[in-house]
């Protein structure tokens, strides 16, 4: 049944709409029509108490999609293109629902079921475009909180492990302490238990009342500290009092100075994009990228039921776990690792490679095996030692021992891990490949192209609800709002969403072949500079303290 797009007569203004506008919002009820989404709403409507609505739930949906499309999403702002904007006039058919009317049916209708309607509008655009979502790119991101920069609260482990220690202390003097648990912090349930037995143990003393009222302000303390704990949950360290959920974060662009040096209440913000569409999105408290990656894509999994046959990621994703899991899932992972850029510069070449046989080759292509050294164990899990021996007079030593204190010596020592130099180096071939150099290419395109489409063209630099939920949903709307302004102009147009491919004849891509002298006067130099600012350290140190002797 078409919701969207049957229209019902109504006194319209005297100047029409153009035609060029009328055809892409006609475009879009259409879409809205065949993606299904009206099932959705019309069983929502369903659970609502009450009379009829004042509103037409369907013509609502598609003003709000369209005002997250034409950059409005403030509900003051929709509120005023619902009045004056002929586009809005259109879709509503001269309705004006107010924006608490909009923020009710955002929160009532739109948010408990944003998953759904993302995955089946995305659905709907890809079936009218002919294009499938097999091949995906992945970026992150930062984006401003709503919440107070300055009500900044620290999760207080160090705090609560030493205010632990006083209640042990304390309880041990009054003789109470035999039933304590010997590991773990102890709950504010068992200092108030504890409480009341010294209360009762109590002769009315004053070293008692000095005691008991100890006890009663570490109670407190564990109290607050355990709240705060609550808040921020085990994988992350802070929240901000106004919005909890909101996480103290860098960001580039500091927003209140322009230092980006100061950390700001924000959430991370994961997107998959496929033929410049954004068709799966993440919001989490996470402040780096590389364990949301695995998130991210089960998200998208979640949505359309099955999993991208290839992946693209920049190197802030590069990891074990993130490589393993594109390997047991099926997805070709075209991901990169930390050190990709020295790599293809050849500024910090790899020190090693892995080989078939289980041996290491190093710069100066020396074999290294694997071995043990009495009263050392790597640092690294599932990490080995190799030896490489043979290093008197290669080129390359300055390099490979330039984080060492002995720059001297035969051999050389490498602490590896198999596991991840394997899926490295798999990762770097596939990346170096004419079908990685197209997936680089279009990852920077795509991906990139999406967060400059949002904070650019519309203005998205900060979200204006609070919570992680409602950010989820606001996140979900523009990504709607941003792939439907390009599927409108696809209407118009008639354009085709065509990828970037490497010109034919084009070679697989090498890095660049390092340089033993180059990279031995970039060590000294690394090496000389730590000198001198250990000396210039040790030179202020002295001279703060001949200032302080000489002042007392």
């Amino acid at each position: 049944m078409k919701e969207f797009s049957t229209k019902q007569g109504f006194l319209f203004y005297s100047f029409p709409l153009r035609e060029e506008e009328k055809e892409k919002i006609d475009g879009l009820l259409a879409l809205l029509d065949i993606s299904g989404i009206s099932e959705l709403l019309r069983e929502k409507a369903k659970e609502e108490q009450g009379g009829r609505p004042s509103y037409d739930p369907y013509k609502l949906f598609a003003a709000v999609l369209l005002g997250f499309a034409l950059g409005s999403p403030s509900l003051r702002e929709m509120e005023t293109s619902l009045c004056n904007d002929l586009r809005f006039i259109y879709v509503l058919e001269g309705e004006a629902p107010d924006y608490t009317t909009i923020s009710r049916y955002i929160n009532d209708v739109i948010l408990p079921q944003k998953e759904e309607l993302f995955s089946m509008i995305m659905k709907a655009i890809f079936d009218s475009c002919h294009l499938a979502m097999d091949t995906d790119y992945i970026d992150g991101t930062k984006v401003e909180a709503d919440a107070n920069k300055y009500g900044f609260v620290w999760k207080p482990t160090r705090w609560h492990q030493k205010l632990d220690g006083k209640i042990r202390n304390l309880l041990s003097v009054i003789g109470i302490d035999g039933d304590l648990p010997e590991e773990g912090l102890l709950p504010s349930s068992l200092v108030a238990r504890k409480l009341e037995e010294a209360k009762l143990l109590s002769d009315g003393s004053r070293a008692w009342a000095g005691m008991l009222g100890n006890l009663t302000s570490y109670l407190l303390k564990v109290i607050e500290y355990e709240e705060k704990e609550r808040i921020c949950g085990p994988y992350r360290n802070s929240y901000y009092k106004t919005d909890h959920d909101a996480t103290a974060m860098c960001l580039k662009q500091d927003y209140y100075s322009g230092l980006g040096s100061s950390m700001h209440a924000a959430y991370s913000v994961q997107l998959i994009t496929s033929h410049g569409f954004i068709v799966s999105y993440l919001v989490s408290q996470d402040r780096t990228d590389m364990y949301v990656f695995t998130r991210t894509v089960d998200t998208f999994h979640a949505m359309y039921g099955k999993y991208p046959k290839r992946i693209c990621a920049d190197a802030g994703y590069g990891c074990t776990e993130n490589w393993k899991y594109c390997h047991e899932h099926g997805i070709k992972g075209f991901v990169k690792y930390n050190s990709w850029s020295g790599e293809r510069n050849g500024r910090t070449p790899a020190a090693y490679e892995l080989e078939d046989d289980g041996t290491i080759t190093c710069l100066g292509g020396k074999k290294g095996y694997i071995t043990q050294i009495p009263n050392r164990h790597p640092k690294r899990k599932g990490a080995v030692f190799y030896r490489v021996d043979g290093c008197d007079g290669c080129a390359f030593m300055p390099y490979c021992r330039r984080y060492m204190n002995d720059k001297t010596g035969s051999f050389k020592i490498f602490e590896v891990s198999p596991e991840y130099q394997r899926y490295k180096q798999e990762a770097r071939n596939m990346l170096l490949s004419v079908e990685g150099i197209e997936m680089r290419v279009n990852r920077s395109i795509q991906a990139e192209g999406a967060f400059g489409g949002l904070k650019q063209d519309l203005a998205y630099t900060r979200f204006r609800r609070i919570s992680l939920e409602k950010v989820s949903l606001e996140v979900m709307l523009s990504c709607l709002g941003y792939n439907i302004r390009k599927y409108m102009r696809f209407i118009q147009k008639h354009t085709e969403f065509k990828e970037w491919k490497a010109p034919e004849g084009t070679l697989p891509e090498t890095f660049k072949k390092p340089s033993a002298k180059r990279l031995a006067n970039r060590a000294a130099k690394t090496s000389q500079k730590a000198k001198n600012e250990q000396t210039r350290d040790s030179y202020k140190y002295k001279k703060t303290k001949k200032e302080a002797a000489s002042k007392a």
